[in-house]
C-alpha cells in the first residue's frame, strides 16, 4: 500500500503514466480485437446469411453497452472516491466503498437480467431490429443477459483494482477474459469441419492451415456463449485476486450493506461515462431507424455495426490511457499536488491524440480491406468503405475529448463530467442525425459524426482550458 501511495506521490508523471496506462492499453486493444474476431467469426460462419446476423449482433450490442455503462458508472466513480481516500490516507473509507461497489453491482445486475429478458423483444424493436435481424439479435442478447452479473462485476470491479495504482492485475484480467473468448469462439460459432480462415489470411498475406474444429454450429448464439464464459471467467480471476490478499484493499461483509451517501455519490461521479454510453444506445435507436426510413435497412445497420467495431479498436487504447491516468489525477488531487494533475493531463493529451491521428489514417486509407474481414459481400464492403471515410474525418480530435472528460471524473465532478460525457452523442450527434439526412439522405448521417466530433472537441477545449486556471489558483502541498 504504501509503495502504490509513494509511487503515484512521487514518481515521474512520464513513467508513471506509462507503467499504468500501458497495461490498461494492452487490455483495451485485446478487448476491442475479441469484439473484432467475434464478429468477424459470426459473419464468416454464416456465408449469405452474414449481412442480418451482423446486424443482429450489431443491434443488441448496445443494449449489452447499456449493461456495461451501468457497471462502468458504478466502479469508475468508486474508483474515483477511493483513489481520493486513498490519496488522504482514509484506508476505511476506501474499503467502504468498494463494499457498496459490489452489493450495487449484485443487486442492479439482477434487476437488468430480470427486466431485459421480459422486455427483450420490445428492446430490441425499439433499436432498430428488422424482421430479418430480430431472430439473431434475440439470440444473442438473451444469452447475454443471463452473463450480465458477469459482466459487470469484472468491469466494475476491475476499475477498483485501478484505483489502487494495480494496473496490471487489470490488464490480466481483460487478457484472460479476451483470449479465452477468441478461444472459445470458433467451437461454439462453426459446424464440425475445417476452418479455411482465408479471411485472415488474405488480409495479413501469410499462409494460415485449415484447422479442423470440433464445433457445435451455434451461429449468434455460439458467439454470445462464448463472451459470457469469457467474462465469467475473468470474474473468477478478480475474486481471486481479492480473496488472495494481494490487493491493499480488505473485503468487510458489513460494508456490503448499501450507504446512500456513497452510491450518491458514485452514480453521480460515474454518471460521465453512463451517460456517454447509454447515449451511444440512444444514438443506435435514433440511427437505425432513420436508416431504415431513408432506405439503407439491413445493409446500412450492418456498415454501422462494422464500423462501430473499426472505431472501438481506435478508441479503446486511447481509454487504456484514461484507465491510467484517473488513479494519478485522483490520488494527486487528493494530496493537492495540483502541478502534477496538470502535467498528467497534457502528456496523456498528447498520447492519444497521436493514437487518433494513427487511427484516422489506418481507416481512411484501409477501409475496404477492413470491411473484407468481416464479410464477403461486395455491397457491404463497398458501402462500408464509402461511410467510414465520411466518419472518420474529425477522429483526431477525439483523443483531446476523451481526455478533458476524464478529468473531471478522476478529481469528482460530477457535472462537467457528465457534461463533457453527453456532448458528442446526445448534445451534438442526435441533432446532427436527425437534421443533415433531410439535405443529403443517407450521406447525411454519415457526416454527422465529424461534425459532432468537432463541436464536441470545441466545448472540452474550453472547459479545460478553465479547469487548468482554477488547478493553477488552488494552494498545493508541498512534499
Amino acid at each position: 500500500m504504501q509503495d502504490r501511495s509513494k509511487l503515484l506521490a512521487d514518481e515521474s508523471i512520464g513513467k508513471l503514466l506509462f507503467k499504468l496506462s500501458a497495461p490498461a492499453t494492452v487490455g483495451m486493444l485485446v478487448q476491442a480485437l475479441y469484439n473484432l474476431v467475434d464478429t468477424a467469426f459470426v459473419g464468416q460462419a454464416l456465408g449469405e446469411n452474414s449481412i442480418p446476423a451482423i446486424g443482429g449482433i450489431a443491434v443488441a450490442f448496445p443494449v449489452m453497452m447499456i449493461v456495461m455503462a451501468t457497471a462502468l458508472a458504478i466502479g469508475i466513480g468508486g474508483a474515483s472516491m477511493i483513489s481520493r481516500s486513498l490519496g488522504k490516507k482514509d484506508q476505511d473509507r476506501a474499503e467502504n466503498v468498494m463494499g457498496n461497489v459490489l452489493s450495487m453491482v449484485l443487486i442492479i445486475s439482477v434487476l437488468i437480467c430480470v427486466l431485459g429478458s421480459i422486455f427483450i423483444t420490445p428492446i430490441l424493436r425499439l433499436f432498430g431490429a428488422t424482421d430479418t435481424i430480430l431472430p439473431y439479435a434475440t439470440d444473442y442478447l438473451s444469452i447475454i443477459l443471463y452473463g450480465s452479473v458477469f459482466f459487470m462485476f469484472a468491469l466494475a470491479m476491475n476499475n477498483v483494482v485501478r484505483s489502487e495504482g494495480n494496473a496490471k492485475v487489470a490488464m490480466y484480467t481483460m487478457l484472460i477474459s479476451a483470449l479465452v473468448n477468441i478461444i472459445l469462439d470458433p467451437f461454439f460459432i462453426f459446424n464440425s469441419g475445417y476452418i479455411e480462415f482465408n479471411f485472415l489470411a488474405d488480409k495479413l498475406g501469410i499462409v494460415i492451415q485449415p484447422l479442423y474444429v470440433y464445433g457445435f454450429g451455434l451461429g449468434v448464439k455460439g458467439a454470445a456463449i462464448a463472451t459470457v464464459l469469457a467474462q465469467t471467467t475473468g470474474a473468477i480471476f478478480l475474486v481471486w485476486y481479492f480473496a488472495s490478499g494481494n490487493s491493499s484493499l480488505r473485503f468487510h461483509t458489513r460494508y456490503l450493506i448499501p450507504k446512500w451517501d456513497i452510491a450518491k455519490e458514485s452514480i453521480s461521479i460515474g454518471m460521465g461515462p453512463l451517460a456517454r454510453n447509454a447515449s451511444s444506445s440512444l444514438v443506435v435507436i435514433v440511427l437505425n431507424n432513420i436508416l431504415i426510413a431513408y432506405g439503407g435497412g439491413d445493409i446500412a445497420i450492418a456498415i454501422f455495426g462494422v464500423a462501430n467495431r473499426l472505431f472501438m479498436f481506435t478508441f479503446m487504447p486511447m481509454y487504456g490511457i484514461v484507465q491510467g491516468l484517473q488513479p494519478i489525477v485522483g490520488f494527486n488531487y487528493g494530496a493537492r499536488k495540483f502541478s502534477r494533475v496538470m502535467e498528467s493531463v497534457k502528456l496523456s493529451m498528447f498520447v492519444t491524440t497521436t493514437m487518433a491521428i494513427i487511427g484516422f489514417i489506418v481507416l481512411i486509407a484501409f477501409p475496404e480491406q477492413l470491411f473484407r474481414i468481416f464479410t464477403t459481400d461486395q455491397q457491404l464492403i463497398s458501402s462500408g468503405k464509402y461511410a467510414t471515410r465520411i466518419m472518420v474525418l474529425a477522429l483526431p480530435l477525439v483523443g483531446f475529448q476523451v481526455v478533458g472528460a476524464s478529468l473531471y471524473q478522476a478529481i469528482g465532478k460530477a457535472r462537467p463530467s457528465f457534461l463533457l460525457a453527453m456532448s458528442r452523442q446526445l448534445l451534438f450527434l442526435i441533432p446532427l442525425v436527425l437534421i443533415l439526412p433531410h439535405f443529403f439522405q443517407l450521406t447525411g448521417v454519415w457526416m454527422a459524426f465529424p461534425l459532432s466530433d468537432s463541436l464536441s472537441f470545441m466545448l472540452t477545449l474550453v472547459m479545460v482550458i478553465r479547469e487548468f486556471k482554477v488547478l493553477s489558483g488552488m494552494g498545493e502541498t508541498i512534499a
